[in-house]
């Protein structure tokens, strides 16, 4: 697990620390952690629900991990997990492809020290699917590309987070994208006390 810092632009207002797994290179890069988009399991890609699980299950292994080393080394006791949310509306998408935030739920149930917050954020309208550069048969990528106050616009956030030292999770994390930007800047919009955010991958531009 690696630390970074998130710096201020448009859509943030603060520096905030962040912290990844791996690195996201591209799917043909044999170091790539390709699991994440059976997670995702868009139709297009037709996965088994074997994959399927399979790849939950390696998610919940890094995050048994990476978790309690992360709650240590920022010095706390207690930390609120919120995720950020699937670009389209929560009703837009099956069980089997909303797997990310299931296995965070599975794992931090068994963790010391992390408070449940992953329904804290929840899409109420859809936005574009960053991730997708070509039409997908059967989805419809309707709503607004990123743009500063996204979150708020398209979302509603717990009164839960007041006073809240929040840890928010993404399975990526792209610098250019700035939607997890835009997330972390309406959580402390929301009073949220501090956030701290972690990815499974970051996208690197070159290797």
């Amino acid at each position: 697990m690696k630390h970074f810092s998130i710096e201020p632009n448009r859509y943030l207002n603060q520096s905030v620390d962040g912290f990844h797994h791996a690195n996201f290179y591209g799917c043909k890069h044999p170091d790539n952690p390709n699991f994440l988009y059976k997670l995702k399991n868009d139709p297009h890609h037709n996965w088994s629900q074997v994959q399927v699980a399979s790849a939950k299950r390696q998610l919940e292994a890094i995050l048994t991990v990476d978790l309690p080393v992360m709650l240590n080394s920022l010095g706390r006791s207690l930390i609120t997990v919120c995720v950020v949310p699937r670009a389209k509306t929560e009703n837009s998408y099956r069980p089997d492809q909303l797997l990310f935030r299931a296995a965070v739920q599975n794992v931090i149930k068994n963790l010391i020290g992390f408070e449940d917050g992953t329904n804290f954020i929840h899409r109420n309208k859809n936005t574009k699917t960053t991730h997708l550069r070509l039409p997908v048969k059967g989805m419809t990528n309707d709503g607004a590309l990123p743009y500063p106050g996204i979150t708020h616009d398209t979302c509603s956030i717990s009164n839960s987070v007041l006073g809240k030292d929040i840890l928010l999770i993404d399975d990526i994390y792209t610098k250019t994208i700035n939607i997890d930007e835009d997330a972390i800047q309406a959580l402390l919009n929301a009073g949220a006390h501090s956030v701290t955010f972690y990815a499974i991958a970051y996208t690197v531009s070159k290797y």
